[in-house]
């Protein structure tokens, strides 16, 4: 066998592996035949001092497997907006939502959750037969659900969902960056790190900040320069 023979037959045995984890992935979606659209749901950005929680919802063909999907957390920034990309074309229906910043601090990040995660479905252009959910069950929502620890490394489904609302999120506070460039949510994507927290203590919050997680660092009710 010639050096590139080999090579070949490498990449051949690495991606034969790949798309057996990948198989693997499908576990709970192979579990409901009856159902013709499973949507995965999870949601991005519960701990962030800044910035919306979103969720997202997405169907996926029943016999499409999608090489190297994973939870998104476990994933380049380039694999995800790869991913997106491969998501967005081939899927049956994609929801995103989102609560802001003053929802949250209205009614607490557990249920601005849920008010997002209820939203990425009412987006859905096709009705779910059955929701596969990250952790949580949802609540005041007429589908029936199945809730998975650690859903998003255990069904491709719902590593889906984690995939699109973490990019869309990431997209957005690249955005706010431009708007705020003081506290660096290009780099940090609203999560608490020490160059945020000290760009917090020196400007004080921006329109973006939520005033129910800020309150060690900062007075929650102070204005940006003020």
């Amino acid at each position: 066998m010639t050096k590139r023979e080999e090579a070949e037959h490498r990449r051949e045995e690495k991606l034969q592996k790949e798309m057996a984890r990948v198989e693997a992935l499908c576990e709970f979606e192979k579990k409901y035949p009856d159902c013709v659209f499973i949507c995965g749901i999870d949601e991005v950005g519960r701990g962030p001092l800044a910035g919306p929680v979103m969720a997202g919802a997405v169907i996926l063909p029943k016999d499409l497997r999608i090489p190297y999907i994973n939870d998104s957390k476990k994933l380049t920034e380039k694999r995800r907006e790869v991913l997106f990309d491969v998501i967005s074309r081939e899927a049956v229906a994609v929801g995103i939502g989102a609560d802001p910043p003053e929802r949250i601090d209205e009614i607490n990040i557990l249920q601005a959750t849920y008010e997002a995660m209820r939203e990425a479905v009412s987006k859905l252009k096709v009705n779910p037969d059955l929701l596969l959910v990250d952790a949580v069950h949802i609540p005041d929502i007429g589908v029936k659900q199945v809730s998975i620890i650690k859903g998003d490394a255990k069904s491709q489904s719902i590593a889906a969902a984690s995939i699109m609302a973490k990019v869309t999120r990431d997209h957005l506070m690249v955005e706010y960056d431009r708007r705020f460039p003081e506290y660096h949510f290009a780099k940090n994507k609203g999560y608490g790190t020490a160059e945020h927290i000290a760009a917090l203590k020196e400007y004080g919050p921006c329109p973006i900040h939520r005033r129910s997680f800020i309150g060690h660092f900062v007075d929650a009710g102070r204005s940006m320069h003020a």
